[in-house]
C-alpha cells in the first residue's frame, strides 16, 4: 500500500509542476503576441529549467511526453531566435 501512496504523491507532484511549467509558457506566449505587453525571457527559462531538472522523475509515466514537449519548444524558440536575430539587426542599423 506505501508503494502505491508513494506513486500517487509522485504523480501529483509532476502533474504540478506541469501546470506551473504550462502556467509560465503560456504567459510568455501571450506576451509575446500581445502588443504592449512584455513577458519577460527569464520566465521562460525558470520554465526550461524546472522541466529539465524534473524530467526524469517523469520517466515511464504520461507526463514524461509533456516534459520532453516543452523542452522541445524552448529550444526550438532559442535556435529560431538565433536564427533571426541577424535579420532584426538589418532592419534596426542604418544602411549606407
Amino acid at each position: 500500500m506505501n508503494e502505491i501512496t508513494q506513486f500517487d504523491d509522485r504523480m501529483r507532484s509532476l502533474k504540478t509542476v506541469g501546470h506551473i511549467s504550462y502556467l509560465l509558457h503560456t504567459v510568455v506566449a501571450i506576451g509575446a503576441v500581445l502588443p504592449g505587453i512584455q513577458a519577460s525571457v527569464a520566465l521562460l527559462i525558470v520554465a526550461f529549467l524546472i522541466d529539465v531538472i524534473k524530467k526524469d522523475d517523469a520517466v515511464g509515466s504520461w507526463q514524461e511526453s509533456h516534459f520532453r514537449w516543452r523542452i522541445r519548444s524552448v529550444l526550438w524558440a532559442g535556435g529560431l531566435y538565433i536564427v533571426t536575430a541577424p535579420l532584426w539587426l538589418i532592419l534596426l542599423l542604418p544602411g549606407p
